[in-house]
């Protein structure tokens, strides 16, 4: 098939269109980057420069906002539990001995379809097989609680099988629409359409958790993107509310996940 058959010239203006998008969605980052670290430049320079006010979204291709950061003044929250290591070869058996947790939060690097199956595989991991993640042995960590998963547009069935695997039952889902500093709607690019928001699947496994609360909040959250990877601080806020005074876990945390009595696994920290 030549590029002048009709399908070929499809597929070529459906690469422009994405490549258009991303190009927008890093204009975008760009005036959010100039509003937080040059904010004497005055907000008509960055209205000015946002162009159309898209932005990069996704959890397996996260902006680039916290390139910048210095961690060399981070200081990590006093009650929070940070453990750097590899997720792949820790020793869990030994933490699920020492608690068992009331809700487990994950973000997975899935990996994309486009690149290849072995990349993020060693301890510096940007993007994980599926296998390396179904491999995680979250049934020894909880018999009785609540999960949730961030999940991309290509892995909800992924992430329901998984949730099958490990003993959960579906129960209910929370989205997250994005925004940017001017609180506009954060587009990013997609293949069909455009991307404005990511999706955290809930599961629950045997009882709920003492103290557990219904109805707490809503399942909808209109908040700023903030830094690479960075969930909204309202969802842990929800988890919280959902059961207070618990025992949380988050796995592939990064230091901007860090929270007061969270116990937060990654190596990324």
């Amino acid at each position: 098939m030549t590029i002048h058959e009709p399908d070929s010239l499809d597929f070529l203006l459906e690469q422009e269109a994405t490549l258009k998008l991303r190009i927008e969605a890093l204009e975008e980052e760009i005036s959010e980057l100039e509003a937080k670290c040059f904010p004497q430049l005055g907000s008509s320079k960055r209205e000015s420069s946002s162009g159309t006010g898209t932005s990069s979204s996704g959890a397996a291709g996260p902006g680039t906002a916290d390139a910048e950061e210095d961690w060399e003044e981070f200081q990590a929250p006093e009650w929070c539990v940070p453990i750097k290591t590899n997720v792949m070869t820790f020793e869990w058996e030994k933490l699920a001995a020492a608690c068992q947790f009331d809700v487990i939060s994950m973000d997975p690097p899935w990996q994309l379809a486009t690149h290849a199956p072995t990349r993020g595989v060693a301890i510096g991991y940007q993007q994980l097989p599926d296998v390396c993640i179904e491999e995680l042995p979250i049934p020894l960590l909880q018999q009785n609680g609540f999960i949730f998963i961030w999940v991309i547009n290509n892995k909800y069935t992924k992430a329901f099988d998984l949730m099958k695997k490990w003993g959960y039952t579906y129960v209910d889902d929370v989205a997250w629409v994005k925004q940017t500093v001017n609180r506009r709607m954060a587009k990013g690019h997609g293949y069909y359409l455009q991307h404005a928001k990511e999706t955290c699947l809930v599961g629950r496994k045997g009882n709920d958790p003492p103290g557990c609360r219904h109805s707490v909040a809503s399942d909808v959250i209109f908040s700023e993107r903030r830094g690479q990877s960075q969930k909204p601080e309202e969802i842990y806020q929800m988890i919280e509310e959902l059961v207070p005074n618990g025992k949380y876990l988050e796995i592939f945390g990064r230091k901007n996940n860090l929270r007061d009595f969270w116990v937060t696994i990654g190596n990324e920290l």
